[in-house]
């Protein structure tokens, strides 16, 4: 008999949990009790149904995975969302599932795409669906390497900024250097006046600066931020040690009209997160301080 939902869908009918609304608040519950910045990590009322439906392409990122595995204790994520055929009763226990299934993930969860999650024909539509806040708010470590890094001097406000150090998370910013040469080859590629974007990216600095001058001693340690100067390639944003933004700056666009990539990272292979997390590595070993610490 063919599947209807998958392994969550009977769970969750079992516990009377089916409905969005009703899911979203014990997922809540469940993250408050495991880690307090997952909270805001339920999903969506069309992502809940395609979990339901097993209508996904591969696994949700890792904090959601963890809350999944801690709301269905002894399940593995990648098992809750197995095929399941309701009809055919509730699903097994957790004791019984030991088919071959466990071993090997389902073919909608695989490794062919390298951990990309989902794809933006542009940073305007990506800064639409994903603002900032929806992924800064909880963090507790954030790595960004860039041109200007506009994201998080222009589009996050300063009060939210302070807030996030002051609770602990961990801020790295890498400029590329308004006084050197890569600046000047970029603003050339983008069409644009000399000193155009050195101007945005000193003035986005300072926002950093005065953000700093806000901070208590401890906080102030916790916001680190170096220029380079070197060829820019990539636009990369990395959150919590699991979720990458990789942007791409391409010849003759500027660089809100290029596309957008989400990487998550997998414990268990080497993927796309762990490329740009190596990049970004390298350029901030390289890199100087923007001013003395």
């Amino acid at each position: 008999m063919a599947a209807d939902g998958t392994v969550l869908k009977a769970l969750l009918r079992q516990r009377h949990l089916q409905e969005h609304g009703a899911f979203c608040r014990e997922f809540v519950k469940v993250a408050e009790r495991i880690d307090p910045h997952l909270k805001s990590e339920y999903p969506s009322k069309a992502t809940f149904f395609r979990w339901l439906s097993g209508e996904v392409r591969k696994l949700p990122h890792p904090g959601r995975c963890r809350v999944l595995e801690a709301m269905f204790d002894g399940w593995a994520s990648h098992e809750l969302f197995e095929p399941w055929d309701s009809a055919s009763g509730p699903p097994p226990s957790r004791d019984d599932q030991r088919h071959s299934a466990a071993s090997t993930e389902p073919a909608s969860v695989t490794h062919e795409l390298a951990g990309i999650e989902r794809v933006f024909l542009s940073r305007a539509e990506f800064a639409h669906q994903v603002p900032p806040h929806s992924f800064l708010d909880h963090a507790h470590k954030v790595r960004l390497a860039g041109l200007s890094l506009n994201m998080l001097c222009q589009s996050y406000p300063d009060h939210s900024l302070v807030a996030l150090l002051e609770s602990g998370c961990e801020v790295r910013c890498l400029f590329l250097d308004p006084d050197g040469a890569s600046i000047k080859t970029r603003e050339q590629e983008e069409h644009l006046a000399e000193g155009h974007l050195s101007t945005l990216t000193r003035l986005n600095m300072e926002v950093l600066q005065r953000v700093r001058g806000r901070l208590t001693g401890e906080a102030r340690d916790r916001l680190q931020v170096r220029t380079y100067d070197e060829p820019i390639r990539f636009n990369i944003t990395l959150i919590d040690d699991e979720r990458c933004f990789a942007q791409p700056y391409m010849p003759d666009t500027r660089g809100v009209d290029s596309p957008t990539f989400v990487a998550t990272r997998d414990g268990n292979e080497a993927g796309l997160y762990d490329v740009f997390e190596q990049v970004f590595e390298s350029l901030w070993n390289k890199g100087a301080p923007a001013w003395p610490t």
